[in-house]
């Protein structure tokens, strides 16, 4: 395998977020000019801004624009590019999309079309890494299957099983069956994802692992003929099936497992002479035998930490070897030094069962080095899709950024990525930052001991649980009740310097309102006395600022220095509307202010379940005045890309449907009411 290199002058990047923008990183470094695309619900995003040149693609779902290959391609032709790099998702993977890119006379930035079709079905993959001497987990063909044939099917395969996605990823298109009961439902469940996700509702049955290591491999081959493996990943903590904590080199490879690892790796990349960046994924059990997952022909989210442990750009090695160059010597003998461990910054809620969220994202700072030179030294890496001031829509995944730490040796690097975390100013939305803190924190992840059950096994009670504690969280009412005041008499005419509520003389306590409590406060010439709900908060009050908020910040900031026990402490306090932000030494906490006078007509029907995000209507299980146990699915919404089960409260008549299949509906629109005559309230569907 020859070619003759070529230079590359012009990158269109067919996709969006925080691949985009780390695309054009490396792009312009190389003299690259750089040409984006966007939907309409991505107009103002920081990567079109970023971009030599944004070409609108009209529509905001994906299926009218980043997945519209004659959209994209007309695209890069108009903007004169003369290269197209895929990113991951959308149309990374579609070999039909690699082929168009090429027929107009561009170079696809990945692997060979043919290469790609040889992965794309992950049920054909199976099949070629069977007969290329990789092992494989037992699995079966499940679409269009019903009754008997796919019962028959299942018990071919073996419970407990996989419901898989045959063009899937990212977690998507996939259920765990334990209970043959389920089957029917997670096979429908699955290809419906997948025909809303990938236009394909193949769906295979696989045997399921229930605590294996996910343990991958980078690959990368050129068009001379080498093949190499850049060490490997271990990507165990997942929710969903989706990964959330990834890692280089994993805490369970020693040498001798590695040196299997890479060459069963190479072996699959070379069985479709592959060219260009990939990633051959493995299962890994409790006895070190290993079976092969799938094959992904493109860049992987998690690529910044083989970067941070070798010392490589992976993207740019991507551009060398599109343009017919030879892999470097340090990618043909790579060094592993040190160790790098990612976390995907997510707008979900853990604590209640992932859901996403959308809005506007008041708050977003995560102090990171501005040249993260590993393996030189420490660092904190920042890659992000998001700035303060951005709306999170409900049309793409809810990641909002990658946040990378490498060090020496692994425990270093966690918990140097969980105090950056821990110190971020992430507002306006629910994250899963805390999350992330807590399981980097905790011992049996520093470890090393972890597995695709690792959030199961130590429960979300314990790793979803808020940072800040229930003492903790009055403190922090009482501060943002002082900072409130402060705000509000930093705009007085005289003497703006004067606390609000401040007396002279003995009176009545000033009394706010939030969502976590009622704050009683006196400050007089004794100092500071605050309860909340009667329960005391010993704090005094050192200092208070008020401070300019930064470009694309809503709201108004505060900072007050305390002192309890002897400690001081500072807080920051970001008051916008009726929320009030608050960062601190215990962790950060979002609280609203309760309005004096309550509106009558924002209260609902008893019984109501109402939307906890915006969402499509994708499936109603249930007819009116129906009886309906606890727990029973009762409809399903679609939003970022993925199904959300909408249950039953508790024991009841459905009174009313409010909703059809195919609805599009907003945050607290009510679906349905489920009410009983012993047991009514409101709920929100999640």
């Amino acid at each position: 395998m020859t070619t003759t290199s070529r230079t590359l002058s012009c990158v269109l990047v067919a996709n969006r977020g925080e691949i985009a923008r780390r695309v054009f990183r490396t792009a312009r470094a190389m003299g690259l000019r750089t040409v984006a695309v966007y939907s309409d619900a991505d107009a103002s995003a920081p990567f079109v801004r970023e971009a030599d040149v944004a070409v609108r693609l009209p529509g905001s779902t994906p299926a009218e624009t980043y997945l519209r290959a004659d959209l994209v391609v007309a695209a890069a032709e108009r903007a004169g590019a003369d290269c197209v790099h895929p990113g991951y998702g959308f149309l990374s993977e579609n070999a039909d999309f690699a082929r168009a890119v090429e027929a107009a006379g561009l170079v696809f930035v990945g692997p060979d079309p043919g290469a790609i079709e040889a992965m794309g079905s992950k049920l054909a993959a199976k099949e070629l890494m069977d007969r290329s001497g990789v092992p494989i987990l037992p699995s079966v063909d499940a679409t269009g299957l019903s009754g008997d044939a796919l019962a028959e099917a299942a018990d071919t395969v073996g419970f407990p099983l996989l419901v898989k996605a045959s063009f899937g990823g990212g977690g998507r298109g996939m259920r765990a069956v334990h209970d043959p009961a389920d089957l029917v439902e997670a096979v429908q469940g699955a290809a419906r994802e997948a025909v809303s996700a990938f236009g394909d509702g193949t769906v295979f049955l696989e045997r399921l692992l229930e605590r294996p290591r996910h343990v991958e491999v980078q690959v990368f081959g050129d068009r001379h003929g080498t093949t190499v493996a850049l060490f490997e990943r271990e990507c165990s903590i997942q929710r969903r099936h989706q990964k959330v904590v990834e890692e280089a080199p994993s805490p369970a490879v020693g040498p001798e497992l590695r040196d299997r690892l890479q060459e069963a790796a190479v072996a699959a990349a070379r069985a479709i002479d592959y060219v260009g960046a990939g990633t051959v994924e493995f299962l890994l059990d409790e006895n070190g035998d290993f079976f092969f997952l799938e094959m992904n022909t493109r860049l992987q989210v998690e690529h910044p930490v083989t970067e941070a442990v070798t010392g490589l750009d992976l993207v740019r090695l991507q551009f060398d070897v599109a343009a017919g160059r030879r892999l470097p010597s340090e990618a043909r003998s790579p060094t592993l030094r040190g160790s790098a461990i990612e976390v995907r910054l997510y707008a979900e809620d853990p604590a209640r069962a992932w859901l996403p969220q959308s809005g506007r994202l008041a708050d977003f700072a995560i102090a990171a080095d501005a040249e993260f030179r590993t393996p030189s030294g420490p660092g904190i890496r920042l890659d992000s899709g998001v700035v303060a001031g951005d709306e999170v829509g409900v049309h793409y995944d809810p990641m909002l950024a990658k946040v990378i730490a490498w060090a020496p040796e692994r425990s270093s690097a966690a918990l140097a990525l969980a105090g950056a975390l821990s110190r971020a100013r992430l507002h306006g939305l629910v994250t899963n930052r805390d999350l992330l803190v807590r399981v980097l924190r905790f011992p049996a992840f520093l470890a090393g001991e972890t597995d695709t059950a690792f959030l199961d096994r130590h429960g979300l009670g314990t790793l979803a649980a808020p940072l800040v504690d229930e003492a903790g969280l009055r403190r922090h009412a009482v501060v943002a009740a002082l900072a409130g005041a402060a705000l509000r008499r930093s705009a007085a005419p005289v003497l703006a310097g004067l606390p609000s509520g401040w007396r002279n003389n003995p009176t009545g306590p000033q009394t706010t309102v939030f969502d976590v409590g009622t704050v009683h406060y006196r400050l007089d010439r004794t100092g500071l006395t605050a309860d909340v709900d009667g329960e005391p908060v010993q704090l005094s009050l050192l200092a208070t600022e008020v401070r300019p908020v930064g470009p694309g910040e809503a709201g108004r900031s505060c900072r007050l220095d305390v002192e309890a026990d002897g400690l001081r402490s500072s807080y920051e306090v970001r008051v916008d509307g009726d929320r009030c932000y608050v960062d601190g030494p215990e962790g950060a906490s979002t609280l609203v202010e309760q309005p004096r006078f309550p509106d009558p007509a924002a209260a609902v029907q008893p019984g109501s379940l109402t939307a906890a995000m915006p969402g499509a209507v994708t499936r109603v299980a249930v007819a009116e005045n129906e009886r309906v146990s606890a727990g029973q699915l009762v409809l399903v919404l679609e939003a970022m890309k993925m199904e959300h089960p909408v249950l039953a409260p508790g024991d009841g008549v459905v009174q009313a449907l409010h909703v059809a299949v195919g609805q599009q509906v907003e945050t607290g629109a009510v679906l349905a009411v489920v009410s009983d005559t012993e047991t009514e309230g409101n709920h929100d569907a999640s």
